[in-house]
């Protein structure tokens, strides 16, 4: 028998009548508040550095011939040397385990390791270590900073680019919502607590690309409508904008959190903020290129443009006469 819903996509509307604007103000004190906890939350309690940004070591374990490994008994060992926070987590099966740890400044770097390495093995007998690595704090710091000026960097060529392809309003709109996008995972990571890693920074610059896509998907079509319906209020040139893409946007952002969530699912703990962070990152920049990015044209408004915007036929020549 066949199957009559499949594809799944036949499961959504063909078009629809949404009333987005009508809920733009209520989106917008969302946004506001939301916005506000989360810079509030950035400062204190703070972010959670992880060893690239704090300065640190880690490395990985395993015992031989298979052995299961007692995680408790490696995590009771470094907490004994007094090296600050401490993070063991088991890595693929029982027997191997990834072990970070900070390093003090005033003690050479290959001599902490050496005595996490003793603790551990004293502790469970005969350990296998492999993948040792090394971070300074002084090296960490310029990481930090690296990793701020290189979502600067990206908010800024991002603006760059909307204001040479759209009018400043559409400029303006994209940028507000990159930084919307920017600080909610943000504040994200501070509620989670996640560890706020290279692997974050990543995510971060991941989700401004989507962010942006989405909302040059939303302004081509916004530009578009607003050189085929001159005399129609702007209002509801946006309501129509958003409906004519709302199926696209769905099933983008809905595949792509299916990936992710399964990336977060069998990626392990190295992954695992990664793929939260990023899925959140889709949300709100699905959300924001609705109610953040288009109210924004609404409320600055736009030029429409008179008739000599219009598309005119061209004229062809003699020759192209039959």
């Amino acid at each position: 028998m066949a199957m009559s819903w499949w594809p799944l996509i036949k499961v959504l509307p063909i078009k629809t009548d949404l009333k987005f604007v009508s809920f733009a103000k209520y989106a917008a004190i969302l946004s506001t508040v939301l916005v506000i906890a989360s810079l509030v939350g950035v400062f204190k309690p703070g972010l959670n550095m992880g060893i690239d940004f704090r300065g640190g070591a880690v490395m990985e374990l395993t015992k031989p011939g298979g052995q299961a490994l007692d995680l408790e008994a490696v995590r009771h060992a470094v907490d004994g040397l007094g090296l600050g926070d401490v993070n063991v987590q088991g890595i693929d099966d029982d027997a191997s385990a990834m072990v970070k740890f900070q390093v003090p400044e005033d003690e050479p770097q290959a001599r902490v390791v050496e005595r996490v390495q003793t603790a551990i093995t004293g502790a469970v007998g005969e350990v296998a270590y492999s993948g040792v690595s090394v971070v300074g704090s002084k090296v960490s710091g310029e990481l930090f900073t690296s990793g701020l000026l290189a979502l600067g960097a990206a908010v800024l060529l991002m603006f760059a680019y909307i204001w040479f392809r759209f009018e400043p309003q559409f400029g303006l709109g994209a940028v507000a919502g990159l930084l919307h996008d920017v600080i909610l995972v943000f504040g994200l990571i501070v509620l989670m607590r996640l560890e706020f890693s290279l692997n974050m920074v990543a995510a971060i610059l991941t989700v401004i690309g989507y962010s942006m896509n989405d909302t040059v998907v939303v302004f081509d079509r916004l530009r578009e409508n607003l050189r085929k319906y001159k005399q129609m209020p702007l209002r509801e040139v946006i309501d129509l904008t958003i409906n004519e893409i709302l199926t696209r946007t769905i099933i983008t952002g809905f595949t792509a959190v299916m990936v992710l969530a399964a990336l977060a699912y069998f990626g392990g703990p190295a992954l695992y903020g990664f793929s939260i962070a990023l899925m959140f990152g889709i949300v709100c920049g699905t959300y924001s290129s609705i109610y953040v990015g288009a109210p924004i044209i609404l409320l600055w408004g736009v030029k429409r443009g008179g008739a000599a915007d219009d598309a005119k036929p061209i004229k062809l020549g003699m020759a192209s006469r039959p």
